[in-house]
């Protein structure tokens, strides 16, 4: 196999993603190709894979109103709507290979058009659209606990739990169980949030066909939104989260929603030869 396959690697507050240049479509992914690239001990590792591809060479009915198209695969190989850290990323790859203006860009997702522009310090602001509550109550279990948690989608599912120590999230090695089922029929990402001060919380999260990860971005979005809407919070205009992997900023004003972050890229190399012919 004389064709050289590029990868980079990135990541987002810990959020971390195998990136692969297809800007010209060549590429038509397995769930079991996209969970081999993330292995984290057979492949490259990451919680989820970013296939930058150009729209017009993309057969993925989403991939519409923008140049590039953010193909984003869960690391089990499950698609995903979007990721808030994973388009940082993304975009941050635009730029540094002359793609796109960082003064500011859109890029199409599988949960609509996403504007994103790098900022002077250099992180990167994605508006995020507005959040939207699940109607309905949900609870979350850990062990023999449960706790109410409320549903937003961002446009993930997320189910945000508040708790006065994220110690009561355990260990996270599962997915903790939320009920009602029938409230997110295609899985959901479950956060256990600490109110910290005013404007300022902090996070676990479990995201569904990963496990637990260092950062979310969507999940910061929907976390933010809904303490900004607990009695007593304070009507900030910007929310700082704390989550494992470093700290986000989640802007609402007029119903939009902005994440605000860095944008990391810590490799950019080609597969192996013999190991990219067996992967494909």
């Amino acid at each position: 196999m004389s064709e050289r396959i590029r990868v980079l690697k990135g990541h987002g507050t810990g959020n971390d993603f195998v990136i692969l240049p297809d800007l010209e479509g060549a590429f038509d992914l397995t769930p079991d190709q996209v969970a081999a690239l993330c292995d984290r001990r057979f492949g490259v590792g990451g919680d989820g894979l970013l296939r930058v591809v150009r729209s017009v060479r993309c057969d993925d009915p989403d991939a519409q109103g923008a140049e590039f198209f953010m193909d984003y695969r869960n690391a089990d190989g499950s698609l995903a709507q979007m990721c808030g850290n994973g388009i940082r990323v993304y975009a941050r790859f635009l730029v540094e290979e002359g793609l796109a203006d960082p003064a500011g860009m859109t890029i199409a997702t599988r949960g609509g058009v996403r504007h994103v522009r790098r900022l002077a310090d250099g992180e990167y602001a994605v508006g995020m659209g507005e959040a939207r509550e699940v109607g309905g109550f949900a609870s979350v279990m850990v062990g023999n606990r449960s706790y109410p948690a409320v549903g937003v989608h961002m446009p993930n599912p997320h189910a945000v739990a508040f708790v006065g120590s994220l110690d009561a999230a355990g260990p996270l090695l599962y997915a903790p169980e939320v009920s009602p089922e029938h409230m997110f029929p295609e899985g959901v990402n479950v956060e256990f949030v600490v109110e910290v001060a005013a404007a300022h919380i902090e996070m676990r999260v479990h995201e569904r066909g990963v496990g637990e990860t260092w950062s979310c971005g969507t999940g910061a979005c929907a976390a933010a939104w809904a303490a900004r809407r607990r009695p007593n919070a304070s009507d900030e205009e910007i929310y700082r989260v704390d989550v494992p992997g470093g700290t986000l900023h989640v802007r609402e004003a007029d119903g939009e929603v902005e994440l605000i972050g860095p944008a990391v890229i810590v490799a950019d190399g080609f597969l192996d030869q013999q190991w990219a012919a067996a992967w494909r």
